[in-house]
């Protein structure tokens, strides 16, 4: 831009760069990132994807066979509670997920996570992060490194990456975090600790809303002799990613101290609508189900259901244009018509 300033017989002329802010895109449906919880047990720890127009009624892609081979991304052949993210120039795509195969390997042990990164949510390069080699000293024995999820940190313009450890020879379940490198294939940084809940927690989910952060994971609560006695979904606040974040030690969902466990929680608003969905991962059962909000701290009190033609496990929700839905369905089939403008 050129601006021409006049004051009587003087005139100067200056040039500026002037950045115009692209227009937000048009949401027109959801995107279901997943690992199975039924059919054969060699192929459920992989990634799958469910579409939906509404956020309640979902089809799987692809026939619900995996759309991305464990096999190729993952250093232990499996991988499970895969994060979806789109990234902050509307065009790159990011997921995270745990790098684990519990049906070969067991429960016992898995070394890290697996980061990929996509242009159009069909390629995606990727990278694997083992903590004990990567950085022996502060996880010279670590155990587990579980449900990674990844937020833009917009105080330093850099993509965070945040994980639950545990060490062998400790019980403390903590957050440790780290920004990703730009090719998001490695961390630029040694891990740190993020957030360490009284009674231990996994499963986190990170959303920011009119200046504070909402961190939901699975906790839990320990009488006096260190016994568990309840869990379910609770959250923590903080105005930083970087802290500190305070604690509410209520229940969010709604079966918390009814005998029935959930996990995974993740929170999306809804497109058009100054709303959110929690949901959750009834894993004993096979089921999903959510509670809704307008705020993050005031949920409804009974639980809805989605419809579905698969079994996820520990999976997240992103908006997705109609122009990325059509991009998905020229690559797989289960696209909803409507999806599509096909009604």
């Amino acid at each position: 831009m050129t601006a021409t300033v006049t004051a009587g017989a003087n005139k100067r002329t200056k040039k500026f760069t002037v950045k115009i802010a692209p227009e937000d895109p048009i949401f027109n449906g959801y995107l279901f990132s997943y690992f199975e919880g039924a059919g054969p047990k060699q192929t459920q720890e992989q990634i799958r994807f469910g579409v939906s127009s509404d956020a309640i009624h979902w089809t799987a892609l692809n026939n619900n066979e995996p759309v991305l081979s464990s096999v190729n991304i993952s250093s232990t052949g499996g991988v499970r509670d895969p994060h979806i993210l789109r990234g902050e120039d509307d065009k790159t795509f990011f997921m995270v997920a745990t790098d684990m195969f519990t049906v070969k390997n067991g429960w016992g042990y898995n070394p890290g996570i697996v980061l990929l990164r996509s242009k159009n949510l069909i390629d995606w390069s990727h990278g694997i992060i083992n903590l004990e080699k990567s950085y022996p000293k502060l996880f010279p024995n670590v155990q587990w490194v579980w449900a990674p999820q990844t937020i833009y940190d917009p105080e330093v313009d850099k993509y965070l990456v945040y994980f639950t450890v545990k060490l062998k020879d400790k019980s403390a379940l903590d957050f440790y975090c780290a920004y990703a490198n730009k090719n998001f294939t490695a961390f630029e940084n040694e891990p740190r600790l993020m957030f360490k809940a009284k009674y231990g927690a996994i499963d986190g989910d990170i959303v920011y809303k009119d200046g504070l952060y909402h961190f939901f994971y699975k906790g839990n609560t320990k009488n006096n002799d260190g016994k568990e006695i309840r869990n379910g979904i609770q959250q923590a606040t903080a105005k930083s990613l970087r802290g500190p974040w305070v604690e509410d030690f209520k229940y969010i969902d709604a079966y918390s101290g009814t005998g029935t466990s959930v996990e995974g929680s993740g929170v999306f608003k809804l497109n058009n609508e100054d709303a959110y969905v929690l949901m959750y991962d009834l894993y004993g059962r096979l089921r999903y189900e959510f509670q809704r909000s307008t705020d993050l701290f005031t949920f409804t009190k009974t639980p809805e259901t989605f419809t579905k033609n698969f079994y996820p496990r520990h999976g997240t929700v992103m908006s997705i244009t109609r122009q990325e839905a059509e991009r998905l369905s020229k690559e797989w089939t289960g696209v909803p018509a409507q999806l599509l403008g096909k009604q």
